[in-house]
């Protein structure tokens, strides 16, 4: 008969009462902050969309030598926007409606973006579209777009300028108190 007990490896009730109590605390800091990461990553995400159908209706316009149009869809921006050859630069997609696309003489639709999900916004101060010119220029269309995410915080906003040059930045903190700023040089603000 084995004179040893044998040795018990485990947690002591108390062992894991404590273990237990650290998990909630950690995770009570954690989930919030890890909210706001997924949250800010995905109005990063949008922002980057939208960048991406500027620089794309710019670089179409010098490439084509034909004004390219950038316009929104609906009634605001996050509804939605289309990028396309403006031959006339009325910000209207000509095209005849018959099955052969990008004819002669009519528009062409290079691209067709299908809005924001639900409760992120993308707001501009009054411009409905921008076209930029064969040279790349954007002379008359140059505003601030904002992006905010369905919490409205405007210090998470997220902002894009276009100057008349047809130059897109993005907005910057520049006076450091946590909101970035328009081209005007005002802090961001979100629709409520």
């Amino acid at each position: 008969m084995n004179a040893n007990p044998p040795n018990w490896a485990g947690f002591t009730l108390i062992e894991a009462m404590v273990a237990l109590a650290i998990a909630a605390i950690l995770l009570t800091v954690a989930v919030p902050a890890f909210q706001d990461l997924v949250q800010n990553n995905r109005l990063v995400s949008h922002t980057n969309e939208f960048v991406t159908a500027l620089n794309l209706a710019r670089s179409e316009a010098i490439k084509r030598s034909v004004p390219v149009t950038i316009k929104k869809t609906g009634t605001n921006w996050e509804e939605g926007w289309q990028v396309f050859t403006d031959l006339d630069a009325d910000g209207v997609l000509d095209d005849n409606g018959d099955a052969n696309l990008c004819e002669a003489g009519e528009d062409c639709l290079l691209l067709t973006n299908k809005g924001l999900p639900s409760g992120y916004t993308l707001r501009s101060g009054a411009r409905t579209r921008v076209t930029y010119r064969s040279d790349g220029t954007a002379e008359g269309f140059n505003d601030t777009w904002t992006f905010c995410s369905p919490d409205k915080n405007p210090k998470r906003a997220r902002a894009i300028i276009v100057s008349n040059t047809g130059r897109a930045r993005a907005a910057v903190d520049s006076d450091g108190d946590g909101t970035r700023e328009n081209g005007s040089n005002k802090a961001l603000t979100c629709p409520s």
